[in-house]
């Protein structure tokens, strides 16, 4: 092995190597399935014991959707009291087209918990009749919003959703009674 260089020799592996695991990969990359978002699935989360809970707890009617259908599925919720923001009742949910939509509740101080629950979204001065109540419209970078402030409580249907589904959540929601679904 007279005249032979070792250094050249593992260059010259490490090219060759190289030139079939680099197209390998591609391909490989290529079909082999994978979320273009890089999100994993939202899981589902079943809110009737919460839904309970607050509304013996809560100083206001808690309301939840009815009759959303199977193609929203409820993903948070929670019911907290905070200090800056009130008692507060959250719900949220991927719509149909795997958008966010949440509703929130409070009795705290409207201002800043609708800053906090529509994510700094403006208000935009237009109102939207949903379900024989009046809504205020707001909208952000992040949130869009529909925001309703009656006696003693503050509810705001919030998310990425288009202003139809914020909407149709809204017409969705009622006080008590049934289970929700």
């Amino acid at each position: 092995m007279a005249g032979r260089n070792g250094k050249n020799q593992t260059v010259r592996n490490m090219v060759l190597s190289l030139a079939v695991v680099v197209p390998m990969a591609g391909v490989s990359y290529l079909f082999i399935p994978h979320d273009s978002r890089g999100m994993q699935p939202a899981r589902t989360v079943d809110y009737r014991v919460e839904l309970d809970t607050a509304r013996r707890a809560a100083p206001y009617p808690v309301l939840a959707p009815e009759g959303l259908g199977g193609d929203w599925r409820a993903t948070s919720v929670t019911y907290r009291v905070d200090q800056r923001t009130g008692k507060v009742w959250h719900l949220g949910f991927l719509d149909p087209d795997t958008e966010y939509v949440q509703l929130e509740q409070s009795d705290g101080p409207a201002v800043s918990f609708i800053d906090d629950s529509t994510q700094h979204a403006e208000k935009t001065g237009r109102t939207q009749r949903v379900g024989g109540a009046v809504w205020q419209r707001y909208e952000g970078p992040r949130y869009n919003a529909l925001v309703r402030q009656e006696r003693g409580v503050t509810t705001v249907v919030a998310g990425t959703a288009s202003q139809e589904r914020l909407a149709q959540m809204a017409a969705a929601l009622r006080p008590g009674g049934k289970n929700p679904g």
